[in-house]
């Protein structure tokens, strides 16, 4: 089961951002993840978002999804393996 954390931050902020706190924990997320600093996973997971509208978010902003050498590599194994 998951813990939360929560952060404190004055109302005027928001209405001065002109932002829902919903809509601040996707900003939060998107940025993090901008940043490299949350998997995509994690971000999506932060932002409340299923995986294709998290995707979409990005993409109306682009902000390239991170993709690895690495991770395409783990890609091919596993369509060689499969097919």
């Amino acid at each position: 089961m998951a813990e939360f954390i929560s952060i404190k931050i004055p109302r005027e902020i928001f209405h001065a951002a002109r932002i829902t706190p919903e809509e601040m924990r996707k900003e939060l997320a998107i940025s993090l993840y901008q940043q490299e600093r949350l998997s995509f996973g994690k971000a999506r997971q932060m932002a409340g978002m299923s995986f294709w509208a998290f995707q979409q978010l990005l993409g109306s902003r682009k902000i390239p999804v991170h993709y690895s050498s690495t991770e395409y590599e783990r890609d091919l194994e596993t369509l060689k393996e499969i097919v």
